[in-house]
């Protein structure tokens, strides 16, 4: 059973993270390319390999962890042939959080482009056949993240340890740090971990850790149990770690979602700052986890907008787009469902003392009638995209420019090609806000053809 080329240990250790009730199989295939997801794509016998821990024209040994008829999907668990680009990860977890961990830097921003530009002509056709955006990448691959979400795992000894989720499992392993994260959330989550373990806790007790951090490297956490306990002492605060709150969260619903604040000391919320404008945002509210980069999507999205115009933010979040680019607006609308989200793009909106701003807590589709032909839209919707009376009531209304910045370019391809009929696109560009996964975040901005 000899140790795999590349990885950090021996089979067994790839094993922890893929621990499935299917039968053990040892085939080997020939990885073609990298596929929009993430994982290296095979044929063997007619039908479609997925294979995570695989890059191009590597030969590999596979082990399946879900055998469909039309597709299956696999690990690699010995390299027989390694490409030139394979790099040792830096996680033992890499599979989990970060699974390109294992090819050079360089390669990856190349491979987001093509894969990038495989999507978006498969999906979205004609309309995307002429363009060639840039990546914009940073210079530093690790500790860039500002938010983070742990779980625990409890050792023989009965203490816990500090776990993430295998990929696509419900099994955890313990692990020490994550080199994706920000050092202070390493530092304050080894914190919280090291108050739990005082506390004679069970596992049934806990359910997840997170860690929110700023460009100065100040954290803000919030521990999820499943019972209403009251404990002795509670963790300190210090330079780093400005707050914390401790939360019951049911059983019955996910893990980060609180059901009753049971105890909060110093602050809940941070304060970034973009584009001269600061943005106050809690833990649970959606926030770029790569700033510096996000910039870049910024300074971009408001070279697109007219000066003078009034300008509707949908799926604002804490208000990070639409409020940067309220001095040169008329007016701005914010829309968000999230409850936290739009106190704060509320709280925002007074901390910039911004007079044409204002903030809906209220689905998008739930408040279409705003959109109009003279206002510019932009959009930054979560993974599902746009929905269909959104693109409907866009299609109608026909404003003179959309703006559109997606973390998923599968459906951003989707919904350009709906609102193709009556847009083209005038710009495009990628962005690697998550460097070391597959993850590619795309921006695209068009223009009515009225």
């Amino acid at each position: 059973m000899g140790d795999a080329v590349g990885l950090p240990g021996s089979f067994f250790v790839q094993r922890m993270f893929f621990c499935y009730d299917i039968p053990t199989m040892s085939p080997i295939v020939t990885i073609e390319k990298l596929v929009f997801g993430g994982q290296g794509f095979a044929r063997l016998n007619g039908k479609a390999i997925f294979v995570w821990n695989a890059l191009p024209d590597e030969e590999v040994e596979i082990e399946y962890i879900k055998n469909k008829k039309d597709y299956a999907e696999a690990i690699a668990t010995k390299i027989i042939r390694s490409s030139p680009e394979r790099r040792e990860p830096k996680d033992a977890h890499f599979l989990s959080t970060s699974p390109w961990q294992i090819v050079s830097y360089d390669k990856e921003n190349q491979w987001k482009k093509e894969i990038a530009m495989e999507t978006y002509k498969k999906i979205g056709g004609n309309i995307f056949e002429n363009i060639n955006p840039d990546i914009i990448f940073p210079t530093e691959e690790y500790r860039y993240r500002n938010k983070m979400e742990f779980s625990f795992f409890q050792k023989e000894d009965s203490t816990f340890s500090l776990a993430f989720f295998n990929r696509g499992g419900k099994q955890k392993f313990p692990i020490q740090k994550s080199e994706l994260a920000q050092d202070c959330i390493n530092t304050t989550a080894q914190k919280i971990l090291n108050w739990v373990n005082k506390q004679n806790l069970e596992r049934k007790n806990l359910k997840t850790l997170i860690v929110r951090s700023d460009t100065e490297g100040k954290t803000i956490a919030a521990l999820f149990i499943k019972d209403e306990l009251n404990f002795k002492d509670y963790p300190v605060l210090d330079d780093t770690l400005i707050g914390f709150q401790l939360y019951y969260s049911t059983h019955k619903s996910p893990a980060s979602v609180p059901t009753r604040l049971l105890y909060s000391i110093g602050q809940d919320y941070l304060i970034e700052t973009l584009h001269n404008t600061k943005l106050k945002l809690g833990l649970l509210s959606f926030f770029q986890v790569h700033a510096p980069i996000f910039e870049h999507a910024l300074a971009d999205i408001s070279e697109h907008t007219d000066n003078n115009t009034d300008l509707i933010d949908f799926y604002s979040g804490v208000g990070s787009i639409g409020l940067p680019l309220a001095k040169k607006h008329t007016h701005i609308t914010l829309v968000d469902n999230n409850d936290e989200a739009i106190h704060y793009a509320n709280e925002n909106i007074k901390l910039n003392n911004l007079k044409n701003c204002e903030a809906y807590c209220v689905p998008a589709e739930k408040i279409t009638d705003i959109i109009t032909s003279n206002k510019t839209i932009i959009l930054d919707p979560p993974r599902a995209g746009l929905h269909e009376d959104v693109i409907k009531k866009l299609l109608e209304a026909t404003p003179p420019k959309i703006i559109y910045l997606s973390c998923n370019l599968s459906t951003q391809a989707r919904d350009i090609q709906m609102l193709s009929s009556k847009y083209h696109i005038t710009f495009s560009r990628l962005y690697n806000f998550f460097p070391r996964t597959p993850h590619i975040e795309g921006l695209v901005v068009l223009s009515c053809n009225v």
